[in-house]
């Protein structure tokens, strides 16, 4: 079981619309490792977050902020590196104390690994048990034009291409979540590949299609989560029959170049640290590491 909260500590509190400017300048202030929260938290200072899907809550209860945490499809905890020790163990119980009151609504906890992996010190149990935990989770950075040269095939994807390229987005998502996104809403997994889509952040190389003819998804990746100062790239995939042919380097410059000139002025990604052929793939096209995320999988 997770720890109970203990004496003394810290409580949280679920946020209002007011709060939302002091939630979105704490995650200003580390946007790579906070871009998960702080892209929904911008969403919900436009749309209001009683229409946002999700929860914000505060850390602490009262007074000004020191930490924040998205609850909606993903739980993602933001809790600044600066803060003391104790203070940081006070926010992720409090957190957790939130998130065990509520029940699991999310299908993993994603984000900064010590905070990922601090709040699941008290949460575990309690929403448990984890269908895995990824601990390491290499956070690599770019803001220079690619160190390999970009596949000119690589482009945008239309609207009228959804039935093509959702296909190799399931294939992307069960091959490293372990199961299908269609399983529980077909209809929402489709509405948010095509919203990509439209908003000009999927990228795909599609070879062999025209004459009426459906292509195939070769190469496909996505802007999956955007804030003023970072693009988080996400889905990146190569078709299983065309891997070892160096078609992910080239296609991933390709995407870099398209989000830093039309984007943000820094694109980021996280990945597995077993992945080692990504990895290499990766510090190829000059991506950097600036530190570690952490998810717990439900």
């Amino acid at each position: 079981m997770g720890r109970e909260l203990a004496p003394g500590l810290g409580q949280a509190r679920q946020l209002i619309d007011a709060d939302l400017p002091a939630a979105l300048e704490l995650c200003a202030a580390d946007p790579v490792g906070s871009v998960l929260a702080y892209c929904r938290l911008l969403t919900a200072a436009e749309s209001g977050l009683a229409a946002s899907g999700g929860q914000a809550w505060g850390f602490p209860a009262d007074g000004p902020l020191e930490a924040v945490c998205w609850a909606g499809a993903n739980l993602v905890p933001v809790v600044p590196p600066w803060l003391t020790p104790r203070r940081r163990e006070e926010a992720y119980a409090a957190f957790a104390s939130m998130a065990r009151s509520r029940g699991r609504r999310s299908s993993s906890v994603v984000g900064r690994a010590s905070a990922v992996l601090g709040v699941w010190n008290h949460l575990d149990g309690a929403w448990g048990p984890a269908r895995e935990i990824r601990p390491e989770q290499p956070s690599l950075v770019i803001s220079s034009p690619p160190a390999v040269e970009p596949d000119p095939e690589v482009r945008l994807s239309l609207p009228e291409e959804l039935g093509t390229l959702l296909p190799a987005c399931v294939s992307m998502f069960v091959e490293e979540v372990g199961y299908s996104p269609l399983s529980a809403s077909s209809s929402g997994y489709e509405r948010r590949v095509l919203q990509l889509i439209t908003e000009g952040r999927s990228y795909a190389r599609i070879d062999g299609g025209g004459d009426g003819r459906r292509g195939t998804v070769v190469f496909k990746a996505e802007v999956g989560a955007l804030v003023p100062q970072v693009a988080q790239l996400q889905g990146v995939w190569v078709t299983p029959s065309r891997r070892g042919e160096g078609l992910a380097a080239p296609g991933v410059a390709a995407v870099v170049d398209a989000a830093l000139a039309t984007h943000a002025p820094l694109v980021s990604l996280y990945v597995n640290a077993y992945n080692s052929r990504a990895l290499a793939a990766y510090e190829r096209v000059g991506f950097v590491r600036e530190g570690t995320y952490a998810t717990v999988m439900f």
